[in-house]
């Protein structure tokens, strides 16, 4: 099946494809408010937590995230500016908001969002040295060979698939719509399989024999274009990518389901990054 799919593939452009993906990928990763701008994950409760580097006194309960400002404090949501005291409403499991504010001339921004059952608060600075050094990922040089023709094959129903996190004690809950097989230097693979974020497209989470020796050790991620009517599609680990938690102890990634590690070394897509934002403290679920 991977002969087949490359048949008349043009592996110049195909290489300057992946050049153009790849470096679309990492200006948006290293956006100045993006994921390595995160200075810390806060966990809230009734007990309120105040910020280090951003506005606000903050607490949750059955009502949702409030924030306190102090005078002279503000926060943005779209166009509308919060003072005072602010109640949010309950948050839907992975849902959230982001609230923009201004320290001096630096932009910062707070992600307040629910992840396995809790209401956390993210702050992100433009400042932040870890995104200031960031210098890149290296990956593997982009092959055909790991670029294979795949079917979809969807369940009755979604099944409810419990998956572990970055964070310990922290469990996400996602609906897997299928698995997708394909073959790789000689062998079958299956896959299980979540809705991508673009429609119709899919996303998969996996380990490999490279793991936690070339590649990240917890988790890749890779979108595979939707299928066609027969279930047909393209699994291009080329375009393998490494989740937040691969940069930062302040990320709640979801791990790979049950299943998903391959046996197979997985020579593709991006590798361990050369460095990480690491916690003053274990991360873990408050007890």
């Amino acid at each position: 099946m991977t002969a087949a799919v490359n048949a008349t593939l043009d592996r110049a452009q195909y290489g300057r494809d992946w050049e153009e993906w790849h470096r679309a990928h990492e200006e948006r990763r290293a956006d100045p408010l993006g994921f390595l701008a995160i200075t810390g994950l806060h966990w809230l409760s009734a007990e309120p937590v105040d910020l280090p580097d951003a506005p606000g006194r903050w607490t949750t309960g059955a009502d949702g995230p409030v924030v306190q400002l102090d005078a002279g404090e503000e926060l943005r949501l779209g166009g509308e500016t919060i003072t005072g005291r602010h109640a949010f409403g309950p948050l839907a499991e992975r849902g959230g908001l982001t609230l923009a504010f201004r320290d001096g001339e630096v932009e910062g921004a707070i992600e307040v969002a629910r992840r396995g059952g809790f209401d956390i608060v993210r702050p992100r600075r433009a400042d932040h040295p870890f995104l200031a050094a960031y210098a890149g990922t290296p990956t593997y040089v982009p092959n055909a060979r790991w670029r294979a023709a795949a079917r979809y094959i969807p369940f009755d129903a979604p099944v409810p698939t419990e998956v572990g996190s970055a964070v310990d004690g922290l469990l996400h809950v996602y609906d897997a719509p299928g698995r997708i097989e394909f073959d790789l230097q000689g062998e079958t693979f299956s896959l299980t399989v979540f809705p991508g974020h673009a429609p119709g497209t899919l996303t998969v989470l996996f380990t490999d024999a490279t793991s936690g020796l070339t590649t990240y050790a917890a988790n890749r991620t890779l979108t595979v274009p939707a299928p066609d009517e027969d279930g047909a599609t393209v699994i291009d680990f080329n375009r393998a990518v490494n989740l937040p938690c691969a940069y930062t102890d302040f990320a709640t990634c979801p791990l790979p389901p049950a299943g998903n590690r391959l046996p197979v070394g997985i020579e593709a897509g991006e590798k361990t990054p050369l460095a990480r934002v690491q916690a003053d403290a274990a991360v873990a679920v408050p007890a």
